[in-house]
C-alpha cells in the first residue's frame, strides 16, 4: 500500500463523510492486524501501527519488525475488505452520535414513500421512518411534502442507523412552543408540564419568573396568533394553556379548567386527589369519555377522581362497611383507612404493610391476612363488575335484535292482475257489506245495554228519574213518533232501573 494513498483516503473520508481521522486510522490498523493474524495465525503476537503523518505501516511479529516485503504479503485484498467494513462502521457510529444528540429535538425532512402506513422521511444523509403509531390520528402525509417531527429513537441496524421520528410525543408540542414563543428561549417563561392525547387535546402548564408577566397570555399571543400556529402544525389539536403551581391544591383546579372545583382532598399515601365539584360541573370536569380528567392527572402527576360531595359520602360509607367486614379490621381502623383515601378493596390490597401496621398496631401475620382478604374481595368485585357489563351488553344486543318485524307493503306492479281476481274481490266486498251493518247494530245494542246497566247500578232518587224522563222526551220530540217512542222506552228502562235499585238491598 502506498503511504500517500492511505493519507489521501483518510483525508477524503474525513471531509466527505465527516468522520474523525483518528477513527479511520484506527480502523485501518485493526484491518491490517486482522489480515496479518490470518496469515501468521490467530495465536501469533502481531502488532500493526500506522504513522498518522507519513502513512507508513509498521508491523511487529513476536516483537520483531516485519520488512516491507512481508507486510506486502499480508493479503492486501483481505485488508481492503476489512477497511471498507470498518469505515462503514465508523460512518454509522458518527451518525449515531450525531442523531442521538438530536433525540427530543425537532427535525425537518421530506416525505419519501409510504408503505403500510409507515412513511419514510429523508433527513439529508439519513433516511428516517415515521411509523403510523407516531403520526397524528387523522392526518395524511403526501410524498414530497415537508414534515416536522421530533427524533424519538436512534438505533443501529447493521452498517446503517435507524432513526425513528414522532409527531405524537409531548416533546413535539414543547418544541413547537419553543419555535413560536421566543420568551421560552429567553427563559422569561417556562413550560413545566405537558400532557397530550394526540389529535384531540393537549394541556400545557406554564409559569413565569417575573410575576408581572402573564405566561398564558405570552403563549397565546396577540389574538391567539402563536397558539394558532402550533395548532395548525398539530392538525387542529385543541391546546389548553394553564398556570403551573408547585401546590397541588392550586395546580389541580387549574388543570381541570374550564370546570369549577369546590374542594381538593389529597391522599398522599396512594397519590390520589379526590376533587369535589357541583353536580352541574361533573360532566365538564370529567370531559368527553374522561379526556379532561385523564389529561389533568398526567399533567399534575396525581390520580384524580372527580365526584360530588354526596357521592363521596356514599363511597366512604360503603368502604367503611366493607372494610369492617374483614376479620381483624375494626370500625376505627376502617374509618382511618377511608380518611387516608382508601375507598375500595382494590386500594386496600396494595397498601404498604408498614403503613397498615403503623395505623393499626397489628402483627405482620394479621396484616398479611387482611391484605389477602382484600385481594380476594377485590377480585370478586372485579368479576361481578365484569359480569354486570357482560349482561348489560347482552341486554343491549337482545334489545337491538327484538324490534318487531314490519311486513313491507306489496310493491305495485305495472301489470294488471287477472280479471278473475277483480271479480272475486268485488263479490267478496258485496257479500261482506250486510255483515258490517249487522256488526254496527250489535254495537248499538251493546251500548244501550251498557247504559241501562250503568243506570241500574246507580241509586237514583225519584226526582232524578223524573227529570231524566222529561229530558229524554224533550230530546226525542223533534225526531218524530219513532223518536218519541224510543225516548219513552228509554225512560221506562230508567224508571224500572230506579225501582229495582230501591228494592235491592244496599251494600253496607
Amino acid at each position: 500500500m502506498n503511504p500517500q494513498d492511505i493519507l489521501r483516503y483518510v483525508d477524503s473520508l474525513h471531509r466527505e463523510k465527516n468522520i474523525d481521522q483518528e477513527i479511520v486510522f484506527s480502523a485501518i490498523e485493526a484491518a491490517l492486524q486482522t489480515a496479518a493474524k490470518r496469515q501468521y495465525g490467530e495465536e501469533s503476537d502481531i502488532v500493526v501501527s500506522l504513522d498518522r503523518k507519513t502513512g507508513q505501516i509498521r508491523a511487529l511479529l513476536e516483537g520483531e519488525p516485519l520488512g516491507d516485503d512481508q507486510i506486502g504479503r499480508i493479503g492486501a485484498q483481505t485488508a481492503k475488505q476489512v477497511i471498507i467494513q470498518k469505515v462503514k462502521e465508523a460512518e454509522r457510529d458518527a451518525l449515531m452520535v450525531e442523531y442521538r444528540e438530536l433525540i427530543g429535538q425537532i427535525v425537518t425532512g421530506v416525505i419519501g414513500r409510504s408503505d403500510g402506513g409507515v412513511a419514510t422521511v429523508q433527513l439529508g444523509n439519513v433516511e428516517a421512518i415515521l411509523p403510523r403509531s407516531e403520526q397524528i390520528p387523522g392526518e395524511t402525509l403526501h410524498a414530497n411534502e415537508r414534515v416536522r417531527a421530533v427524533v424519538f429513537e436512534v438505533r443501529a441496524s447493521g452498517n446503517r442507523i435507524r432513526v425513528v421520528l414522532s409527531r405524537t410525543r409531548p416533546q413535539f408540542v414543547q418544541r413547537l412552543f419553543e419555535q413560536e414563543i421566543p420568551e421560552l428561549a429567553e427563559e422569561v417563561i417556562s413550560i413545566d408540564s405537558i400532557s397530550r392525547e394526540p389529535g384531540y387535546r393537549s394541556k400545557v402548564a406554564v409559569s413565569s419568573i417575573d410575576s408581572q408577566i402573564d405566561p398564558i397570555a405570552v403563549c397565546v399571543g396577540f389574538r391567539g396568533s402563536r397558539i394558532k400556529a402550533v395548532r395548525e402544525e398539530l392538525a387542529g389539536e385543541h391546546i389548553d394553556v394553564v398556570r403551573y403551581s408547585n401546590d397541588p391544591q392550586v395546580l389541580i383546579p387549574n388543570a381541570l379548567q374550564p370546570a369549577g372545583v369546590e374542594q381538593v382532598l389529597l391522599c398522599d399515601l396512594i397519590g390520589r386527589a379526590i376533587v369535589l365539584v357541583q353536580e352541574d360541573q361533573l360532566s365538564l370536569a370529567i370531559g368527553r369519555r374522561g379526556q379532561n380528567v385523564r389529561l389533568a392527572s398526567k399533567l399534575c402527576g396525581w390520580d384524580i377522581e372527580i365526584m360530588t360531595s354526596a357521592e363521596l359520602e356514599e363511597k366512604m360509607d360503603v368502604a367503611i362497611a366493607g372494610f369492617s367486614a374483614i376479620p381483624g379490621v375494626t370500625e376505627e381502623l376502617a374509618q382511618g383507612l377511608v380518611e387516608q383515601g382508601y375507598l375500595s378493596f382494590d386500594d386496600l390490597s396494595v397498601i404498604e404493610p408498614d403503613v397498615l401496621m403503623e395505623m393499626s398496631g397489628l402483627t405482620a401475620e394479621q396484616i398479611d391476612e387482611i391484605v389477602e382478604q382484600a385481594e380476594g374481595r377485590a377480585a370478586d368485585a372485579e368479576e361481578a363488575a365484569a359480569e354486570e357489563r357482560r349482561q348489560r351488553r347482552e341486554r343491549e344486543r337482545q334489545a337491538q335484535a327484538e324490534p318487531e318485524a314490519v311486513t313491507p307493503p306489496a310493491e305495485p306492479t305495472d301489470e294488471a292482475p287477472p280479471e278473475a281476481v277483480y271479480t272475486e274481490t268485488a263479490e267478496s266486498v258485496v257479500d261482506e257489506l250486510p255483515a258490517v251493518a249487522d256488526s254496527s247494530a250489535d254495537v248499538d245494542d251493546t251500548t244501550a245495554s251498557a247504559e241501562v246497566t250503568s243506570a241500574e247500578e246507580v241509586d237514583l232518587p225519584e226526582e232524578a228519574v223524573a227529570s231524566e224522563q222529561d229530558a229524554l222526551r224533550a230530546e226525542s220530540g223533534s225526531d218524530g213518533d219513532g223518536g218519541a217512542a224510543d225516548a219513552d222506552n228509554a225512560a221506562d228502562q230508567v224508571e224500572d232501573g230506579a225501582e229495582a235499585t230501591e228494592l235491592s238491598p244496599k251494600s253496607p
